[in-house]
């Protein structure tokens, strides 16, 4: 690569006051800096844009670091080395890491691992076959626990998390109920996806929609938004019942603090067990996930759903848009106009 290559990234240029809006952002030229040793170059063909990156953009402590005014923001990419100075990449490698938000990333080689475009597309490395489906994965079988014949309802089950824990449940033999913002998602759940029964959630009070669909209780509830759809899942829950708090987009651009669920009482007489998790924590899974996925991916037991909105330029269109409930499935916006496996 020439000396002084060009490239783009997105800077965050003030904190969102609730929902973002395209002025938070800022499109910005750099000159690409040569790795040092042990770094590698890598030009990334799709980026990722997810839920927890709207808690990042707030000035607030949390279990990953604020981005910064006037920086690139990052998160998940795949791409291909271009220029590597580490015996542990080569150069035509395709590696997922952390450099999104951006045309080129360099960083340290040992924050990438090498992936097969082969086996999937390259975007599946961001949706069922990276942290998405790492999160579904365990946030459903290490957390959830679900036994065959058991119901499991999922909230937010239209996007990258939420239709692969309802297909993984399935392949566990249990019952699944979700939720999702449109009839047309709620038919895609239905269709698609093999949900059992699906409801979409501005219809009317998600209670209402739980004691119609689970009128025998619920076992497991994935949780991706919490808020009303949170209340009326403990309202619902059996005995012994498991609740994986994964995220709650509903209140995600809250400006003030938001009420926890009224009935939170229940818990204690139905012995309920309500655990947080954060799928970082748990990369000792990861070749077990892996194994797994990447077999009922390629048995057809699990698909791969994804939106994609093309351009860099476009990747604050694609985040406003995903808090606002505009995909199906994972969200990625494609950077190279010849990326592979698109």
């Amino acid at each position: 690569m020439a000396e002084g290559r060009k490239g783009r990234e997105i800077h965050l240029k003030s904190r969102p006051q609730g929902e973002p809006t395209q002025s938070n952002f800022e499109l910005v030229e750099v000159t690409i800096p040569e790795p040092a040793e042990g770094q590698v170059l890598v030009r990334n063909h799709f980026m990722s844009v997810d839920p927890y990156m709207r808690g990042r953009m707030n000035d607030t402590k949390s279990y990953v670091p604020p981005f910064q005014l006037g920086q690139a923001l990052d998160g998940g990419a795949v791409g291909q080395v271009v220029r590597s100075r580490s015996p542990a990449l080569k150069e035509g490698d395709f590696v997922v890491g952390s450099g999104g938000w951006r045309d080129y990333s360099v960083g340290n080689a040992k924050g990438y691992s090498k992936v097969d475009p082969k086996l999937a597309p390259l975007q599946a490395y961001l949706g069922v076959l990276g942290m998405p489906g790492q999160t579904a994965y365990v946030g459903l079988l290490d957390i959830g626990k679900p036994v065959a014949g058991e119901t499991v309802f999922v909230s937010g089950a239209a996007g990258a998390v939420g239709g692969l824990v309802g297909q993984i449940a399935k392949l566990k033999g249990c019952r699944t109920v979700g939720s999702a913002g449109s009839a047309q998602k709620v038919a895609h759940l239905r269709e698609k996806l093999g949900f059992d029964a699906a409801f979409n959630y501005k219809d009317g009070p998600a209670a209402q929609a739980l004691d119609t669909l689970c009128p025998e209780g619920i076992d497991v509830y994935f949780d991706n938004v919490g808020g009303e759809q949170l209340e009326a899942a403990i309202g619902k829950m059996k005995n012994h019942g498991r609740i994986a708090l994964c995220g709650a987009i509903s209140q995600y651009n809250a400006t003030s603090p938001t009420p926890g669920p009224r009935n939170l009482i229940l818990a204690v007489g139905k012995r309920l067990t309500l655990r947080g998790f954060i799928v970082s924590d748990h990369q000792d899974r990861y070749a077990d996930f892996l194994r797994d996925m990447s077999g009922w991916l390629r048995e057809g037991k699990v698909t791969l759903e994804e939106t994609v909105v093309d351009g860099l330029e476009r990747a604050p269109e694609a985040f406003i848009g995903l808090l606002r409930g505009d995909n199906t499935g994972k969200m990625v916006v494609r950077i190279a106009a010849d990326s592979a496996g698109s």
